[in-house]
């Protein structure tokens, strides 16, 4: 749970976890309970003066301070199991986007979660892809495709094509996508397979 707690404070940090206002000043208070127990107008001030956990958090320290004058009594252990039940109602928690364009050329955002592939406009989410309709995953250079399972209610070309930076960027987001997939639809240990006694050559990708 402390790891969890860790992760969203780095990706608040690094504003890679999108949220509003409340909600990010309201993460930081429990954050800040965390680290300096009950508030005190003077020391937290201070606090939030020399430690910075978003970009441009000026903004939002008395709005910070407000949740923290709320906390009192709290643990940091309680604290940080706030925190993580706060951010994992965030739509975007756990969500990394990855620029790409569709067959229009419009610019989106593709990611991958627990549920399937999603489809972002900006911060919008526009589509989703469940893991059950998906029949295959593949990369074509930069073009990465999802073939879809026939759907007789759907208008959707059982085929999706997305075009992305590079080779290197479609391959890495095409693996990503595997091993999502490959974890969520698992229903029992995969049997480790025996090591090759001499090397092998070619990629050794396995999910």
């Amino acid at each position: 749970r402390y790891l969890f707690a860790l992760q969203v404070k780095q990706d608040l940090a690094q504003g890679r976890l999108t949220c509003n206002d409340t909600s990010t000043a309201l993460l930081i208070s429990h954050i800040v309970q965390s680290e300096i127990g009950d508030f005190d107008e003077t020391i937290d001030r201070e606090h939030l003066a020399k430690n910075k956990y978003i970009p441009h958090q000026e903004a939002l320290e008395d709005k910070i301070m407000e949740f923290h004058r709320n906390h009192m009594g709290q643990t940091p252990a309680e604290s940080d199991f706030q925190l993580l039940e706060i951010a994992r109602r965030l739509e975007m928690y756990g969500i990394r986007l990855h620029p790409a364009k569709d067959r229009e050329g419009t610019k989106i955002n593709l990611a991958v979660a627990n549920t399937g592939i999603l489809v972002f406009q900006g911060h919008t989410k526009i589509n989703a892809f469940n893991w059950a309709k998906v029949r295959k995953l593949s990369f074509k250079r930069k073009r990465f495709l999802i073939k879809l399972r026939p759907d007789v209610n759907s208008s959707f070309q059982d085929t999706l094509e997305f075009l992305m930076a590079s080779r290197d960027f479609c391959k890495s987001f095409w693996k990503i996508c595997v091993e999502h997939h490959a974890f969520f639809r698992l229903f029992e240990e995969p049997k480790p397979r025996p090591k090759p006694v001499l090397f092998s050559r070619g990629s050794s990708f396995r999910f």
